[in-house]
């Protein structure tokens, strides 16, 4: 092959991160499959405790003055007894929210709840830093977490804390539900993605006796466990899956209920989403620079290795989509101008195989969903879900950089609205950043560079990429709109 050296480069790029997505694409295929042939061992009876353990529950808050009531009520009317139950309020807050907090405190010690107002000189370490600073005075040995986002079911403790009657379990993860899923499309969008996550790779890595994380919130954790684990470390962005990983690598097993859910609040606007994706992206990707490195020296069977590899590389899912999609538009070019490469970018169509992979993925779990329930119709839900992750690829890409190149940044957290489906965005949330940032325009002009890729394939007679690069081209331009229309009630 006559090609020059950049040719050669381009075609590396784009043919060696098209087999990465193929291969993570049989990952979540296998995770598929799996789930499918262990389903009905996924719900297991916990015989109930003759004694119930006393429970701390930690509510980390920073800057919540639109949500933090609702948390701390909905906590406060959990049904478990009342003298085994200690209520931690991790505040760092630096805005009214504290005053909120301490009147609603107040109010609620004078009815008998044993609850405590915990604030930090210096909010040092973030999230993780709150956690490990409440946990030295923790009263109980079993530790329940909830992000401010939340409201718990009434009967969260009487269903997860039996679960620990194994000793070696360490931590209980439920299933997220979302509060205000069809608030808008990008709700539904989100909720269709996160499904996935608690419906197959949660289930099935579980019954696989694979790695699982503490998803952050919405689970319970043996105290034991936490400080065997060497405790809350605020080195990554997602403290959770570093400690949740760390406390596997010790020994400790973990216990996923698919089948208890707990309600929660999505992001509704794009500056939000972007906030949350960025963190969880970035901090997959430091974690996976921390820990792979101990993930092979340990003992673990070479499939739990494998399994562990695609978790914490997950994220690294929007760098090689970012390199498919910048490269595909210059190998049309090479090919028109290099017949004899015909039969290479042949082979490149059974990579379509993982487009079905990940179809089949989801569709398993829109099917099992407590959200989709197969109402409406998958195709469109599946191909929308997709454009608007090509859309996001470029924010997700760079957070993934940051995170493998050790780049710190500090922990932002997720504006939060008080939304439901039926509305209620609080208008000026004054939690978010409406500037236009340099991103959002290189968002726009990646959406202009897909639309001169469809019009260059029209050009050259090929029309293999047009899908692609339409849904591309929709996905940023739409990312780039919602990123400075932020969508209020009057």
């Amino acid at each position: 092959m006559n090609l020059a050296w950049y040719e050669y480069i381009l075609l590396i790029l784009h043919i060696g991160s098209l087999f990465f997505l193929f291969v993570y694409s049989l990952g979540q295929l296998q995770l598929t499959v799996e789930y499918l042939r262990r389903r009905k061992r996924i719900h297991k009876e916990a015989v109930q405790p003759t004694v119930w353990p006393q429970v701390t529950v930690q509510l980390p808050v920073y800057n919540e003055k639109y949500v933090v009531e609702r948390l701390i009520e909905s906590v406060c009317d959990i049904d478990y007894p009342r003298d085994k139950l200690e209520i931690q309020v991790l505040d760092d807050s630096e805005d009214i929210t504290s005053e909120i907090i301490a009147k609603k405190v107040q109010l609620l010690q004078s009815k008998g709840s044993d609850i405590r107002h915990i604030r930090r000189k210096k909010r040092s370490g973030f999230k993780a830093g709150a956690l490990a600073y409440g946990l030295d005075t923790a009263k109980a040995d079993f530790i329940a977490i909830f992000d401010a986002d939340f409201i718990p079911h009434k009967n969260f403790l009487k269903e997860t804390i039996p679960h620990f009657s194994n000793n070696k379990i360490g931590m209980v993860q439920t299933r997220w539900s979302h509060l205000n899923k069809d608030f808008s499309f990008f709700t539904k969008m989100q909720a269709f993605g996160l499904d996935a996550h608690f419906t197959i790779e949660q289930t099935s890595r579980n019954l696989q006796n694979s790695f699982i994380n503490f998803n952050g919130t919405a689970g319970v954790w043996r105290k034991s466990c936490i400080e065997d684990a060497g405790g809350w470390s605020a080195d990554t962005l997602t403290e959770d899956l570093d400690l949740s990983y760390r406390a596997q690598l010790k020994g400790w097993k973990f216990h996923y209920l698919e089948n208890i859910d707990s309600p929660a609040e999505l992001p509704v606007v794009m500056p939000a989403i972007k906030s949350q994706q960025y963190r969880w992206n970035k901090g997959a990707a430091e974690n996976s620079r921390k820990l792979l490195s101990l993930v092979y020296k340990s003992n673990l069977s070479n499939k739990a290795k494998l399994h562990a590899t695609f978790h914490l590389l997950n994220s690294s899912v929007f760098l090689m989509l970012m390199i498919a999609a910048l490269t595909s538009i210059p190998m049309l070019w090479i090919k028109s101008q290099h017949p004899e490469l015909d039969i290479i970018f042949r082979l490149g169509s059974i990579l379509l195989i993982g487009f079905f992979a990940i179809g089949l993925f989801y569709w398993v779990a829109s099917k099992k969903s407590f959200y989709l329930r197969m109402k409406g119709n998958f195709i469109t839900t599946y191909l929308s879900f997709l454009t608007v992750t090509m859309g996001l690829a470029l924010h997700n890409a760079i957070a993934v950089l940051e995170g493998l190149m050790g780049r710190r940044t500090p922990f932002i957290r997720t504006p939060k609205f008080n939304s439901d489906n039926a509305g209620g965005v609080i208008k000026g949330n004054s939690y978010l950043s409406l500037k236009v940032d340099h991103l959002t325009i290189w968002e726009l002009l990646l959406g202009l560079f897909f639309i001169f890729g469809i019009a260059l394939g029209i050009y050259l007679k090929d029309f293999g990429m047009i899908v692609f690069h339409a849904m591309l081209a929709i996905g940023f331009l739409t990312i780039s709109y919602q990123s400075v229309k932020v969508k209020w009630h009057e």
